[in-house]
């Protein structure tokens, strides 16, 4: 999977797998049901799923996707017998987009596609191939229940309707960015106050001092520790600007390369690189490389877009050599003197989730094929698809919906493992708050001890310093416009004077950088490129009433 993506149900799949180890809006344009695209007819019966036989043909819209047998894990086979469910993966081959553009030429199209919002669903859209869900979302209520219309209104196509069914949607912060320190260092250099921008470049030059093995300031791939200091620069400048490479001023975006607080993020980090306070490799460095520096205690401080990932799995990696090690901890994000400590945001999230279902016309009962999607991403269908059917590892659940775990769960490490792992790439409709939600409530009831690492830190922390980032979702244009193409050279320009501006040699360097950055920019079309997001931006505000 793609990175963070793939982390979103990892994620919560290994914080729930150390709970056992560590205790025991509907538009009023509706669809024409019977509308018709070149390679079929959708044909609405109104029969719901798990009346009779419904036989699904799946299509995974990426490289690393191989869709696991139907049927061969608990879960699945639960549903094919008592659901009457049978889903047949279509493979892609180890290459996604020439079986997409195949599928879309021969107009013979699998039931369902799973893959990214955007260009393509558009043209899968605009060519007639898409049945739209407006008639089914009061019918079949889950969906509507837990996105929320606004969520759904942002996941509208230009024509008003609903084509997208989403994936690991939310209605609650979620995220797991932000910075973490050993504690083991830190209790031996005296606790020092770790707040401030200066607090952080007087604690690294001790540990440089002291630990001359130890890294100060690690990060994740790619410079992550560089992108998560700049929202400590100023209030309320999330991460998002970076990912945008756009900064919201007023009702437009402007120049990241102009903005004075991305300027001065990056002064200070090239400063930072300069003094060897942080990792030297910082833009090459292998997530396999970052893991065996934190498992072995050889970083002081780190700042990621999953941070949680690395403290959990290095805390548990510590303590099995030494279990009076006292591991990881996150703290809250490091921001500037004066810059109030709860306008900071490291993190961010977006309630659309990751990746969206649609349903083509070549589907022969799609609103059976919706009840279905609808049914996994309900309570019921979220327990199954998570931890199995009722009866091996939960039996019944409490007046929230939390699943009330079985003795098996808890003894059976490795089969609650091995299920949970092989439904993760079965997982199409993820529903993030009931999940999350679950999560925290069965922690919380265990003693402080014996919650998660995960749990702990992101209810403390991560989930408390997140942005939510839905407003600013779907702003990138077609790769094949102009736009598009000016956004490619833009992201170009960004990651080559980001780079350059690291081994600066000095300070004035760093603004010579910047200053080329912004003319190199503006010269590639930048201005059309944002006044294009920015029209984007103020259609999605709209949409959620914002």
């Amino acid at each position: 999977m793609a990175k963070w993506k793939k982390g979103v149900s990892l994620t919560l799949i290994t914080v729930l797998s150390s709970i056992a180890v560590l205790s025991g809006c509907s538009s009023d344009s509706k669809p024409n049901a019977t509308d018709t695209g070149k390679q079929g007819t959708a044909q609405t019966t109104g029969v719901k799923f798990g009346e009779q036989q419904l036989d699904i043909s799946f299509y995974g819209n990426y490289d690393w996707f191989t869709m696991p047998v139907w049927g061969q894990d608990l879960a699945t086979k639960w549903v094919k017998e008592n659901k009457k469910v049978n889903v047949t993966g279509v493979p892609n081959g180890g290459n996604s987009e020439q079986k997409f553009n195949t599928l879309m030429a021969s107009k013979e199209l699998p039931d369902v596609i799973w893959l990214e919002r955007g260009a393509q669903v558009e043209k899968l859209r605009a060519a007639g191939m898409l049945v739209s869900f407006d008639e089914y979302l009061d019918k079949y209520p889950n969906l509507k229940k837990w996105a929320g219309e606004a969520t759904l209104n942002m996941l509208r196509s230009s024509d008003g309707k609903l084509y997208q069914f989403p994936n690991w949607y939310t209605q609650r912060p979620a995220g797991n960015a932000g910075y973490m320190i050993n504690l083991k260092i830190y209790k031996e250099l005296g606790e020092p106050k770790l707040e401030t921008y200066d607090d952080l470049y007087a604690y690294l030059k001790q540990v440089k001092a002291k630990y001359p093995e130890v890294t100060p300031f690690d990060s994740g791939v790619q410079a992550q520790n560089v992108e998560i200091m700049y929202p400590g620069f100023a209030n309320d400048h999330p991460v998002t600007n970076i990912n945008m490479r756009a900064v919201p001023e007023g009702n437009e975006l402007k120049s990241i390369f102009a903005d004075p607080v991305y300027r001065e993020s990056l002064t200070y980090s090239s400063k930072l690189f300069r003094e060897k306070l942080i990792t030297q490799d910082v833009l090459t460095q292998t997530k396999d490389q970052i893991d065996e520096k934190v498992n072995n205690g050889k970083v002081a401080v780190m700042a990621a877009s999953s941070v949680t990932e690395f403290g959990s799995k290095g805390t548990t990696a510590l303590q099995s050599k030494d279990p009076s090690h006292p591991g990881y901890q996150m703290i809250w994000p490091i921001h500037k003197e004066g810059v109030d400590k709860t306008k900071v945001f490291p993190g961010h999230y977006a309630t659309l989730g990751w990746n969206v279902n649609v349903i083509t016309k070549s589907a022969k009962n799609p609103e059976a094929i919706f009840a279905f999607l609808d049914w996994m991403t309900g309570e019921e269908g979220q327990r199954v698809m998570f931890w199995g059917p009722e009866g091996e590892y939960w039996q019944g659940t409490d007046d929230k919906g939390t699943p009330k775990f079985t003795d098996k769960y808890y003894s059976d490490a490795t089969g609650r493992a091995k299920l949970m792992d092989s439904l993760v790439n079965l997982q199409w409709v993820g529903n993030t708050t009931y999940i999350d939600t679950a999560k925290t409530d069965i922690e919380l009831k265990l003693p402080a001890e014996k919650q998660s690492w995960e749990t702990r830190n992101q209810t403390q922390v991560a989930w408390k310093t997140v942005f939510n980032r839905t407003e600013f979702v779907n702003l990138d244009p077609p790769s094949n416009t102009e736009e598009g193409m000016v956004q490619q050279r833009i992201k170009d320009i960004f990651t080559e004077s980001r780079a350059k501006a690291l081994f600066a040699k000095s300070d004035a360097e760093v603004t010579s950088i910047l200053d080329k950055a912004e003319k190199d920019a503006q010269a590639a079309g930048y201005a059309k490129l944002l006044k294009y997001q920015t029209d984007r931006w103020q259609e999605n505000k709209k949409k959620i009433g914002k």
